[in-house]
Order: structure tokens, then sequence, then C-alpha cells
């Protein structure tokens, strides 16, 4: 299950509600091969609307419209024996900074797909260079 938030804001872009938005997301996690999705073990995927000040003060941003999407826990390439009781790993996808760089809800769903698949894949250990690699930028 997708848990969201909700702040009010003008978008520019293609605005869609937060159900179909959210539908988007579970469906870009269900297009996941299996053997990925099996292993997404204590990780929560949340949608808001666009990140907070100090979201884009840590990552070196300035507009809340610059960050699709943000992966913050421990990297299942870096949990150990000691890795246990911790709480839920996190993946934020923010809803009115995509909608506003898409023209169509088109592009808003391969937007969503892109950035769900980005963020995962920091959940598996992949880095941004990498991802960069393999066309995920």
């Amino acid at each position: 299950m997708v848990a969201f938030t909700r702040l009010s804001t003008t978008i520019l872009g293609h605005a869609m509600n937060r159900r179909r938005f959210t539908r988007l997301v579970e469906k870009a996690i269900a297009l996941l091969p299996p053997e990925f999705r099996e292993k997404m073990d204590n990780v929560q995927i949340i949608i808001e609307d666009f990140p907070s000040r100090e979201v884009l003060e840590q990552e070196g941003l300035e507009s809340p419209y610059d960050l699709f999407g943000l992966y913050e826990g421990t990297p299942l390439t870096e949990r150990d024996s000691g890795y246990f009781g911790v709480l839920p790993d996190r993946i934020t996808i923010y809803q009115k900074a995509i909608e506003d760089a898409c023209d169509s809800e088109d592009e808003v769903v391969d937007e969503v797909r892109i950035t769900v698949a980005h963020e995962i894949a920091h959940f598996f250990g992949i880095d941004e260079d990498r991802l960069t690699e393999l066309g995920f930028d």
C-alpha cells in the first residue's frame, strides 16, 4: 500500500487526482520483475506533493520542482547481520513536481515509472553513476 500526504498547490503541467497518481505508482511497482518485488522488505513508498525545504537543502537543490523522488534508508547491499529492528526505509515520490514537468498523462505515466524504478534501484544499492549508465538519469 502506498501512503500519501496532501498539500495544496497550482500545477502548470498535467495534473491528476491523488487516487489516479497512486494507482500509477502501484502499477510501476507491479511492473517490476517478481524477484525484485519479493526482496523489497522494510521499505515504505510515500507520495507527497513536493519535497520539504529540509530535503531540498539536504539534496543541494533550490526548487521543489527539481526533485521527483527520494530514497532514504539503508540499501540492501549495506545491510548486515546487525540490521534489525529499524524503521522502514522510505521512498518518496513527489507528485506535483512530476506533474509540472509533464504535458500529458502519458508523460506522467512514463515519468512515474522511471522515478519509481530509479528510487527502488537505490534501495537495491545502485548509485547515481550506475543509474545514469543504465539510462535512468
